[in-house]
C-alpha cells in the first residue's frame, strides 16, 4: 500500500490540481486524456480509495457496485451529478461531492455571450469576415435584437440563473423568471416570478435556462413549449443539452419560431445534433460555461478539499 491515499484522477486536470493531487495523494493520473470506458475505470480503481470524476464518465448503480470495498469517496468535478447515482452510492458507503459555488460567475459570462452571440448573429458575422465574402458595412447586414428592454426569461433561479439575472439587468433587461418555489423578495430586485413554464413562456423574448437535468426536466422545451414563446425569441441554453427536443428546436429554428439560439451544452456530447451545425442562427460554444483558469482550479482544489476531508474521516464541506 502507498504512503499517501490513492485517489483515481479520470480526466487530466489543469496543472495546478495535479500538482496538489501528487503532494497529498498518491495519484492515478490521466496524462494523456484517454476516455476510458466502464471496464477500464474500474481496473484502474484498483487500489483507490477516492476517485475524482469528470461529468464524461458515468457512475450507475452497476458500475458503482463493482468498485472495489476501499473506495470511500466519488468527487465530481462539476455542480451536477445526474452522471452518479446518488443511491447506489450511499448504500455501498460512498461519499458523492460536487464543486458548487466556484463556477457561478464564469457560467453565468458564458450564458450572456450565448445570448450576446445569438441575439447579434455573431456565427454569421464571424463566419463573413474569416471566410467572406465581406464586401463592406450595409444598411441590412446581419441585423439583430435589441436587449434593452425586452424581458430575459430565466428558468432556474439558482446561483447561476440569480448571476445571470445581475448581469442582463446591465443590459437593460427586464427580469422574469419560473422556479420550483419563488425566491425571497429581496433576492428578487424587481424581477417577476412564474409559478407555472407555461406562464413565463409568452413573456419572453429570450429565454435562458438554468436547471438541473433530470427526468422532470427531460424536453422540458419541446414543440409545446415553443408555441408559447413570441415568435422569433431567443433560446439559451447553457445548462443541460437534455433539457432540449432537438428535433423540435431545430424546426423552430428554421421555420422562424425562434430567431436564434445560443448553445454551450449538448445532449450525448460530443454527438450533438448534426442539424446545429448547419443552421447558421445557432450561436454554438463547446460546453465551455466553466473554462477560466481561475474557475477550473477553484472546482479542483474544491474535490481536493472534500476527498481529504473524506478521507480524514471528517464531513465532506459539499457531500450531497
Amino acid at each position: 500500500m502507498a504512503d499517501k491515499p490513492v485517489v483515481l484522477v479520470t480526466r487530466k486536470l489543469p496543472e495546478a490540481i495535479e500538482e496538489r493531487l501528487r503532494q497529498d495523494f498518491e495519484p492515478l493520473l490521466n496524462p494523456d486524456d484517454r476516455r476510458y470506458d466502464a471496464d477500464a475505470l474500474i481496473a484502474r480503481c484498483a487500489d483507490a480509495e477516492a476517485v475524482l470524476t469528470c461529468s464524461t464518465e458515468a457512475w450507475p448503480a452497476t458500475q458503482i457496485e463493482r468498485l472495489p470495498a476501499a473506495v470511500r469517496a466519488i468527487a465530481t468535478f462539476s455542480v451536477g451529478a445526474d452522471h452518479i447515482d446518488l443511491v447506489a452510492a450511499r448504500a455501498r458507503g460512498i461519499t458523492v461531492t460536487n464543486t458548487p459555488d466556484v463556477l457561478t460567475e464564469a457560467t453565468a459570462d458564458i450564458a450572456m455571450l450565448c445570448l450576446l452571440g445569438a441575439a447579434r448573429r455573431a456565427f454569421e458575422g464571424e463566419a463573413l469576415v474569416r471566410v467572406g465574402p465581406w464586401t463592406g458595412w450595409a444598411p441590412t447586414q446581419l441585423m439583430g435584437l435589441d436587449l434593452s428592454g425586452a424581458v430575459l426569461g430565466i428558468v432556474g433561479m439558482g446561483r447561476i440563473g440569480q448571476a445571470v439575472a445581475r448581469r442582463a439587468r446591465g443590459f437593460g433587461l427586464q427580469i422574469h423568471y419560473h422556479n420550483r418555489q419563488r425566491l425571497a423578495r429581496q433576492l428578487e430586485h424587481g424581477a417577476v416570478y412564474h409559478d407555472r413554464l407555461g406562464a413565463l413562456l409568452p413573456e419572453c423574448r429570450f429565454l435562458s435556462l438554468h436547471c438541473p437535468g433530470s427526468a422532470a426536466t427531460r424536453h422540458m422545451i419541446d414543440a409545446r413549449a415553443l408555441a408559447l414563446l413570441p415568435r422569433g425569441a431567443v433560446l439559451v441554453n447553457t445548462a443541460r443539452g437534455t433539457l432540449l427536443d432537438d428535433e423540435a428546436v431545430l424546426a423552430a429554428l428554421r421555420d422562424g419560431g425562434l430567431f436564434a439560439a445560443g448553445l454551450d451544452v449538448y445532449a450525448d456530447e460530443p454527438d450533438l445534433h448534426p442539424g446545429y451545425r448547419s443552421q447558421r442562427n445557432c450561436f454554438l460554444l463547446p460546453h465551455l460555461g466553466s473554462a477560466t483558469i481561475e474557475t477550473r482550479n477553484a472546482m479542483g482544489f474544491r474535490c481536493l478539499d472534500n476527498i481529504a476531508a473524506i478521507l480524514a474521516g471528517h464531513p465532506a464541506p459539499d457531500a450531497l
